[in-house]
């Protein structure tokens, strides 16, 4: 572990490779899990506020649900606000093209329609923010066999998890705070090739 700025980030967000494929995978993080999408404070209001712009881009039964149990709901193990899910599976936001869950949200934004993208907790994936302190985030890394695809990807094409979140981590903490991460990551590499070295002279 090491902290940047204020987080405390974990060593194998900068070791592990990861670039998603979702030709492989088919977008399955959207639909496998136990609960809904975490939100953020104000996300839940925000979807509420441009669901009117994203709306026609869902299924009906996402529709009816949504209809049924709100925009959000709270997690029954942690109390905290999450996207709500159809039939206990796929997020009710979930839309599916060419047979690949994606983010109906997120395709408004991408025509421009809204300024919200997505709740940034899917967008960070495979990061998990927990609150340490009103000014502490501790930044781990979830290992999820949803995700090899993802990890193969970027074993294959040379692309560690912290490059591949480079925007999503720039949109949460800023781009002052990722230049920080970075550099941490650099100086922990020549550490960590230094102590190699070291090793090899024993």
């Amino acid at each position: 572990m090491m902290q940047v700025g204020n987080c405390i980030v974990g060593t194998e967000l900068l070791e592990e490779n990861f670039l998603c494929n979702l030709d492989s995978c088919k977008g399955h993080c959207c639909v496998e899990g136990e609960s809904g999408a975490p939100l953020e404070e104000g996300e839940a209001e925000l979807i509420e506020k441009y669901y009117p712009k994203f709306e026609r881009y869902l299924k009906d039964e996402s529709i009816k649900e949504i209809k049924k149990t709100g925009y959000s709901v709270i997690d029954k193990r942690d109390g905290e606000p999450v996207t709500p899910l159809l039939k206990g599976k796929e997020c009710v936001y979930a839309i599916f093209e060419n047979g690949i869950a994606k983010c109906g949200i997120e395709k408004a934004y991408l025509k421009e329609k809204i300024p919200f993208r997505k709740p940034i907790s899917c967008h960070l994936y495979p990061i998990r923010i927990k609150k340490m302190s009103d000014d502490l985030d501790a930044l781990n890394y979830h290992f999820w066999d949803v995700c090899d695809p993802a990890r193969k990807c970027g074993c294959k094409k040379g692309v560690k998890a912290y490059k591949f979140l480079e925007e999503a981590l720039v949109r949460k903490y800023g781009q002052e705070w990722y230049d920080e991460l970075v550099e941490t990551v650099e100086a922990y590499q020549k550490e960590i090739e230094f102590s190699e070295r070291s090793e090899d002279c024993d």
